[in-house]
């Protein structure tokens, strides 16, 4: 059974809500990362770099070695995972993966347990939330568009809204602008070393979520205000 976010009922939000939280929650903008930190859609990524690296003959690369490479560019994956350096053939395996990622990639989505009940609790305590992700806007939306209505989310800034992906700090930067909102009153959540060093260059606070790939020494190495075990631990 689809769950959207009005199946999660308002008792439970102020459940979650008048749990104590494990540090002072005074931020009035929550931005979060998508993949890895929302939803899981490493089933999807597999599959679309697995069909672009089999037709070229890249046969050794271990699923692990791809889900490390979450949350990086497309170029810089295919990078990693087939040492090719030249422009043109990245730009050329980008492209093959968005023409996969078109069929395979929503379908093989999912969004965590928690993923509705936190947003839906932070929004309730009036916050401003919205996504920074290295993901096409345009993928995140039709994903979300199952699960909420159009305008709960403030914002969503993906890879084609930019011109530097993460860790630069224009994505965070842009939505803070489109936001009114501070740095020193907005928290950066994701669960990768990209998305503290985002946090770091935007100079907004960050918490990792151990969701992903990345071990909680690996995100305690940047600066933190906490690392969670899952999204609850935001507002109980």
């Amino acid at each position: 059974m689809k769950i959207t976010i009005t199946d999660i009922g308002l008792a439970e939000a102020e459940s979650v809500n008048n749990q104590t939280p494990k540090f002072p929650m005074n931020y009035k903008t929550y931005l979060f990362d998508f993949d890895y930190t929302l939803a899981d859609s490493s089933r999807g990524i597999v599959k679309c770099f697995r069909i672009v690296l089999t037709r070229h003959q890249y046969l050794t690369v271990t699923d692990e070695a791809i889900k490390r490479t979450i949350g990086k560019t497309l170029e810089e994956s295919f990078s990693i995972l087939t040492g090719v350096t030249d422009p043109a053939q990245l730009a050329a395996f980008r492209q093959e993966y968005r023409q996969e990622a078109d069929i395979h990639m929503n379908v093989n989505t999912c969004l965590f347990p928690d993923t509705l009940s936190t947003l839906t609790a932070l929004k309730k305590q009036g916050a401003r939330i919205g996504i920074i992700s290295t993901k096409y806007r345009f993928r995140i939306v039709s994903f979300l568009e199952k699960y909420m209505p159009e305008d709960f989310l403030d914002i969503v800034v993906g890879g084609e809204d930019v011109k530097a992906a993460k860790p630069s700090p224009e994505g965070v930067r842009f939505a803070l602008e489109h936001l009114g909102s501070a740095p020193q009153e907005t928290l950066y959540i994701g669960d990768s070393t990209v998305d503290a060093e985002t946090a770091c260059n935007a100079g907004v606070d960050f918490a990792g979520v151990l969701n992903g790939m990345t071990t909680a020494e690996e995100l305690q190495a940047y600066p933190h205000k906490i690392i969670m075990r899952n999204l609850e631990e935001l507002v109980r």
